[in-house]
């Protein structure tokens, strides 16, 4: 298996990182190593383009978006 070193990692992020990992009984290590895998695991969602528009929230009507085009306009 690979090792990775990270170095200049701000004092108050390793800090959280150890109580974070000592919350869940666990070494910073291995949080560590689960924050990356879950970081990088590929959680995307799953679906159509149709299934995540329909799950998106009613927002406003049609008339809420449009706008008028000035169509004198010479370029």
């Amino acid at each position: 298996m690979a090792q990775l070193l990270v170095r200049n990692v701000d004092e108050r992020l390793v800090r959280e990182l150890r109580i974070r990992a000592a919350q869940k009984g666990t070494s910073a290590e291995a949080e560590h190593r689960e924050i990356l895998r879950a970081a990088l695991s590929g959680h995307r969602a799953a679906g159509s383009l149709k299934d995540r528009l329909m799950t998106m929230p009613e927002v406003g009507t049609d008339e809420d978006f449009s706008f008028e085009r000035d169509l004198d306009r010479h370029d």
